[in-house]
């Protein structure tokens, strides 16, 4: 006998019973060893995704149905697998207490349904019975605890596989030219109007004359960052309109422009500091490359673990 563990639930400690062939009267797309999985499984489990893209490609019939076709047939080779994952289960020894499955009910209920009452009535409006939820909520809990039990605990993120990835990608983490910049936003009336450069020029006056950019910018600017300073931090060159981008490339740190003019605003920009392109240090990004690290061995992984199961089991498609 093996005991599975999957925190923070017990051991898994009893039988759990061979599956019978299904009998079904809307067809079959796969059988798994003696287990069929029907057109209405995978349309269940398909639901979901095609509420989904519905939604995403209204109006364009050729893709949804593109997309729709490739969500089912990932449907129906995850419930393939679930069965894999069922069989092996059973004929490995692993067991299953009742006590534990109740657990699991129990938690399921609380978590997405708040309380029983409104657990039966959502199952009556799908059509699923108390226990075919039950016997959801058990295969879940398996499929989930052998993964883990197979595949997450083998994953290991060496320091030197996330240098090495690191330096094969460089240009991932690459950042352009960047500027720390405060703006006073002023906006025109019309393309034409006078009025508002004549207070930009008065302002650059008063800044020029010692009063601070901060205090300018909170007084005058109608910017979203008024109340900040004009503060805009840290931002890309390239992200900036070309009026303000050509001004951020050529003024030095420490200097005010002269009024910056668009179609419909007028910009004073003072330059706080710069930063050359450059590509991110490694102790900023190397969460996200172990994570990257992670989901790449996992999915080897899983594969290899699938590719083993499905040569141990007779596996037939319509």
């Amino acid at each position: 006998m093996k005991n599975l563990r999957f925190i923070p639930l017990l051991a898994l400690v009893v039988c759990l019973p061979a599956f019978s062939r299904a009998e079904v009267a809307d067809g079959v797309q796969a059988v798994v060893n003696d287990r069929a999985i029907t057109y209405s499984e995978v349309e269940d489990f398909t639901r979901a995704a095609m509420d989904s893209l519905r939604r995403q490609y209204l109006g364009q019939p050729d893709i949804y149905q593109q997309k729709l076709k490739a969500a089912i047939d990932d449907s129906l080779e995850q419930l393939v697998e679930r069965q894999l994952i069922l069989r092996s289960f059973e004929t490995e020894g692993y067991l299953l207490p009742d006590a534990v499955v109740d657990q699991l009910v129990q938690e399921r209920i609380r978590d997405k349904f708040g309380d029983r009452v409104t657990l039966l009535k959502t199952l009556q409006a799908q059509n699923i019975t108390f226990e075919q939820f039950r016997k959801q909520v058990r295969e879940q809990y398996i499929e989930t605890a052998l993964r883990n039990q197979n595949v997450a605990r083998e994953i290991i993120i060496s320091p030197q596989k996330v240098q090495n990835y690191y330096q094969s990608h460089l240009d991932k983490f690459k950042l352009e030219d960047q500027v720390k910049l405060r703006m006073i936003v002023l906006s025109k009336t019309s393309s034409t109007e006078t009025n508002t450069l004549q207070l930009a020029l008065e302002i650059a006056a008063k800044i020029k004359g010692g009063t601070p950019f901060v205090e300018m910018a909170t007084t005058y600017s109608q910017g979203s960052q008024q109340h900040q300073g004009g503060d805009w931090g840290w931002v890309e060159s390239s992200v900036l309109r070309k009026e303000l981008a050509d001004a951020a490339t050529t003024l030095a740190v420490g200097q005010i422009s002269a009024p910056i003019e668009t179609t419909d605003s007028i910009y004073l920009m003072l330059i706080e500091d710069k930063k050359p392109s450059h590509s991110k240090p490694l102790t900023d990004v190397r969460l996200e490359i172990e994570k990257t690290l992670r989901a790449q061995q996992e999915a080897q992984l899983q594969q290899r673990w699938m590719d083993g199961l499905k040569r141990k089991t007779f596996i037939r498609y319509f």
